[in-house]
C-alpha cells in the first residue's frame, strides 16, 4: 500500500472513531512515515515549526482577538438595531434583520460560529416571541452566519492566502462583492418564506431614534473600513491591519461603549489564546500531512487525471464544487482548506485558473459546510439557542442551501464577480 493510501486511511479511520482532527492529522502522518518510508521522524518537529513560522499567520490570533473584543463589547445589539432600521420594514422583518446583522457582524468577527452565536442569541428568542417557528428562525440565523467567512476580514481567507501564496489583501477586497450578492440572495429567500408563512414586517423605527441608531453602530462598522481602506491604500499589510483592528476595538470597548472591563479583557485574552493555539497546532500538523502529499506527487497525479478527463475550466470548477461540498459536510473549513488547497494547486496552475478566483470560490463553497449536516457547527449552535431538534432545522435550511449553490454556479459562469477588486 502506498504512503498516501496509508496516510488517508489512517486519517479517516481516526476521524470515524472520534479522534480530534488536529491529533488525527499528526498521528496519520507519523503512521504513514513509519510504515511507508525511511524518513527520520525528526521531520515532524521541523514541519510543525515550519507550518506556523509565517508572518501572515500572525493575523490569525490578532483577528481572533479583534473579533472577541468587539463581541464582548456587545456591539451585536447595535448592529441588530441598524439592520432593523434598514431592512426590518420588509415582510419577515426579523428574518431580514438576521441576515443584515450577520453581514454587519461578519465584517467584524471573521467567524461563522461567532456570527451565528452573537446574532442568534439576540434574534432567535425575539423571532419566536413574534410567532416565527423555532426551526425556521434557527435556519435563517445558521445560513446567515456563514457570511462571517465570506465577508472580509475572514480567517479562512488568511489561511488560504498562506497555503496558496495568494495576496490576503486582494482576497479581502474580492470578498466584498460575493458577500453582498449572497446577502441579497438570502434576503430573497427570507422574503419568499415570509410570504408563504404570513410573517409581517416590523414596525417602523421612530424618527427621533434613527440618527442615534446610526451613530451608535457607525463606530463599530468603521473597523472593517479601517482594515480594508488601510490595505487598499497600502498603509499596512493584512497582518498589520489585524493589530490596528485590535487597538481600535479596545478603544471603542473601553472608552466609547464602556462595555469592556479588565476582567472581561482577561477572559477575551484567554479565549483567544486557546483558539489560536488550537488553530496554529492544526496548521503545524497539517503542514507535515501536506508535505507527505506533495512528496508523493499527489497534486501532480490528480492534475494529470483531471486534465486527461477535461481541460475545460468551467467543467473543472463544477468538479471542484462537488468535491468542496462533500468535504464541507464532515470537515471544518480550516482542515478542509489544508487538505484541499495543496492537493489542487497542480490543477489550478496547469489550467491557469486565477488563484484569487479559486480562493474566493473555495472559501464560499466551504462556508456552505458550516450549515450542512452532519457537522454543520452553525446548525448546532442555532438549534441549541432555538431549543428545537437539529433534524427540524436541517429541513428548513434546504432553501438557503439551494441559494448558496445557485450563487456558486453563478460565480463559475461569471468568474469576474469574484475578482472585481483583484
Amino acid at each position: 500500500m502506498s504512503m498516501v493510501a496509508v496516510l488517508f486511511l489512517a486519517f479517516f479511520v481516526m476521524l470515524i472513531i472520534g479522534v480530534p482532527i488536529v491529533a488525527a492529522l499528526g498521528v496519520a502522518s507519523i503512521i504513514a512515515v513509519v510504515t511507508g518510508s525511511s524518513w527520520p521522524l525528526l521531520l515532524l518537529p521541523q514541519k510543525l515549526f515550519n507550518g506556523i513560522n509565517s508572518f501572515p499567520f500572525m493575523a490569525i490570533p490578532l483577528f481572533l482577538l479583534a473579533g472577541n473584543i468587539m463581541a464582548e463589547a456587545k456591539i451585536s445589539d447595535k448592529l441588530v438595531a441598524l439592520a432593523n432600521l434598514m431592512v426590518g420594514r420588509y415582510p419577515g422583518g426579523l428574518a431580514q434583520v438576521s441576515t443584515g446583522a450577520s453581514a454587519f457582524f461578519g465584517a467584524i468577527s471573521g467567524s461563522a460560529p461567532a456570527t451565528t452565536a452573537a446574532i442568534g442569541s439576540i434574534l432567535i428568542p425575539s423571532m419566536k416571541e413574534r410567532g416565527y417557528r423555532g426551526d425556521f428562525s434557527a435556519a435563517v440565523v445558521a445560513a446567515s452566519g456563514a457570511l462571517g467567512l465570506i465577508i472580509p476580514p475572514s480567517l479562512t481567507m488568511v489561511v488560504y492566502g498562506v497555503l496558496s501564496g495568494a495576496s490576503i489583501g486582494a482576497l479581502f477586497l474580492c470578498g466584498i462583492v460575493p458577500g453582498l450578492l449572497i446577502s441579497l440572495a438570502l434576503c430573497s429567500i427570507n422574503y419568499w418564506n415570509a410570504r408563504k408563512m404570513g410573517l409581517k414586517a416590523e414596525a417602523p423605527v421612530a424618527r427621533e431614534l434613527r440618527m442615534q441608531i446610526v451613530k451608535d453602530s457607525t463606530l463599530a462598522l468603521f473597523m472593517p473600513v479601517i482594515i480594508m481602506g488601510g490595505i487598499y491604500c497600502g498603509v499596512f499589510t493584512a497582518t498589520e491591519s489585524a493589530a490596528v483592528a485590535c487597538l481600535y476595538g479596545l478603544v471603542i470597548g473601553f472608552f466609547v461603549y464602556r462595555t469592556l472591563t479588565l476582567k472581561s479583557l482577561f477572559n477575551i485574552l484567554k479565549s483567544t489564546a486557546e483558539n489560536a493555539a488550537l488553530i496554529m497546532f492544526l496548521m503545524g500538523t497539517a503542514n507535515f500531512f501536506g508535505f507527505i502529499i506533495t512528496a508523493e506527487r499527489l497534486p501532480q497525479t490528480l492534475a494529470e487525471m483531471i486534465i486527461a478527463y477535461t481541460d475545460n475550466k468551467v467543467l473543472v470548477m463544477f468538479i471542484v464544487l462537488a468535491m468542496l461540498l462533500v468535504l464541507g459536510t464532515f470537515l471544518d473549513n480550516v482542515t478542509a482548506l489544508i487538505l484541499f488547497v495543496p492537493t489542487m494547486m497542480g490543477v489550478v496552475n496547469a489550467l491557469q485558473i486565477d488563484i484569487i478566483f479559486f480562493g474566493m470560490f473555495t472559501v464560499i463553497a466551504l462556508a456552505v459546510g458550516q450549515f450542512t449536516p452532519p457537522v454543520g457547527l452553525n446548525l448546532f449552535i442555532a438549534s441549541n439557542i432555538s431549543q428545537v431538534k437539529f433534524e427540524s432545522v436541517a429541513v428548513q435550511i434546504v432553501p438557503y442551501l439551494i441559494s448558496y449553490a445557485a450563487m456558486l454556479v453563478l460565480f463559475i459562469l461569471c468568474p469576474w464577480l469574484l475578482t472585481v477588486f483583484a
